[in-house]
């Protein structure tokens, strides 16, 4: 029996309590990477819900709106017109005025086909694409700022490539990161384990940032009334179009008092 250990001893040397540090390092890391890939898939598939759902407001609601202001413009321009000593039409009329302009921008170049979709919905290959790219590029497992930078613009192109289920997009951020260039570095074990450490604080560090982001959109206006407006389509009504209709006649109200002040005027 001690010939026997004897043996096994000389077959598999004692491991360092360093090199035993780096392995449980490893270990917790690819853990953490697992978890973050997870995160910011979530992450990003919240936002693709919210994008496509302020898209679809915009086009139903948003567009409703933009009349609503260039009325309200025009009443408060006659109205500063049949009392040019006003400052107040005056002043009315020129924040109105701008209001319609701002509105008409960020409606005029509307995607029509978000009204089709009623939701996003990528599918469970996509998300396991995701998750393997995000993996492999993400800025938190950077070396080097360099590095961080490159990822930093990779992991955008991916986030836009899931945001639009762009499957050809996201395989080319993959093979965009494949391309590039990765120089093997011949680390002492101490510099691999204070670069493990880091990594492993940079990772819990974008958990945590994920985490609150999370909050912050689950907690934003926009993020309450799709949640409104989903619940109201389970019982069967379509909230959006009801609000459209409301501000349609919020418009044909200012509308009529438009005609009566321009009818004053003339």
């Amino acid at each position: 029996m001690p010939e026997f250990q004897e043996a096994s001893s000389a077959i598999s040397p004692a491991v360092s309590p360093e090199e035993e540090e780096l392995q449980q390092k490893r270990r917790e890391t690819t853990r953490l990477e697992q978890e973050l890939a997870e995160k910011e898939l979530e992450l990003s598939t919240l936002n693709g819900e919210l994008h496509l759902f302020e898209k679809r407001y915009n086009l139903v609601v948003g567009v409703k709106y933009t009349e609503l202001d260039e009325v309200k413009a025009q009443i408060l321009e006659l109205a500063s017109r049949l009392y040019p000593r006003s400052d107040e039409f005056r002043a009315g009329a020129q924040s109105a005025r701008e209001r319609a302009r701002s509105s008409s921008r960020e409606t005029e170049d509307l995607d029509s086909d978000a009204l089709e979709k009623e939701s996003f919905k990528p599918s469970e290959d996509l998300k396991k694409l995701f998750r393997e790219v995000a993996k492999k590029i993400h800025p938190d497992l950077a070396a080097d700022d360099k590095e961080k930078a490159r990822r930093h613009e990779l992991m955008a192109k991916l986030n836009q490539a899931y945001d639009q289920l762009d499957e050809e997009a996201i395989q080319a951020v993959l093979q965009e990161w494949e391309d590039g260039d990765h120089p093997e570095k011949n680390e002492t074990l101490g510099t691999q384990l204070v670069r493990m450490v880091k990594k492993i604080a940079q990772v819990r560090k974008r958990l945590q940032g994920i985490c609150d982001e999370l909050t912050q959109i689950q907690n934003s206006g926009m993020y309450q009334l799709m949640k409104k407006i989903e619940s109201a389509g389970e019982h069967g009504s379509d909230l959006l179009q009801e609000m459209a209709a409301s501000v349609d006649r919020k418009v044909d109200t200012i509308k009529s008092k438009v005609r009566d002040l321009a009818s004053e005027f003339d």
